[in-house]
């Protein structure tokens, strides 16, 4: 059971809050396969093209589901480090803002996306990501998340397109 793996770390980043610290899982092989395994079962594999992950820990679980579905990965991150011509989209954070960039050619007009980050809360970052892959083109077809926090109610944000997660806390 995925939840096995999930470590709670009170009190970080700060005060109140109950972090879901995923590295147990990823230090375990065969915790890290049966959420890829999961997270693989949840899709059907024939609706999408590529697999798209949000830096940083979207990029862990999406390109092993992509080599595990035999797809192409597209990393969307923080801006500045893609080196090539980028969209960019701002979302809102508790205090503050941030962007994300993809490629412009990440995917081809019509293709479909599939998006993967570890953690939905609020769903700023999916949501952000979804506007930048309809953006240059591609169908977002679903998300997949290895936890996610019902309670912050994220999943309402994501245009209904379908959200599975692996937890929900």
């Amino acid at each position: 059971m995925i939840q096995s793996y999930i470590r709670d770390v009170p009190d970080f980043p700060k005060p109140g809050i109950l972090f879901k610290d995923i590295t147990p899982l990823l230090q375990s092989p065969q915790g890290l396969r049966e959420a890829i395994a999961s997270l693989a079962a949840k899709v059907e594999p024939r609706s999408f093209d590529v697999v798209c992950g949000i830096e940083s820990r979207g990029f862990i679980f999406g390109t092993a589901l992509a080599h595990h579905l035999g797809k192409g990965f597209v990393p969307i991150r923080k801006p500045g480090k893609l080196p090539w011509k980028t969209a960019a989209e701002s979302y809102d954070l508790e205090y503050g803002s941030d962007r994300l960039e993809i490629h412009l050619d990440a995917c081809q007009p019509g293709q479909g996306v599939l998006l993967v980050d570890d953690l939905l809360a609020t769903g700023g970052t999916m949501e952000a990501a979804i506007k930048l892959v309809r953006r240059i083109g591609g169908r977002p077809v679903g998300a997949v998340f290895v936890i996610e926090l019902g309670f912050l109610e994220g999943r309402h944000r994501l245009g209904g397109i379908p959200v599975h997660s692996l937890m929900t806390t």
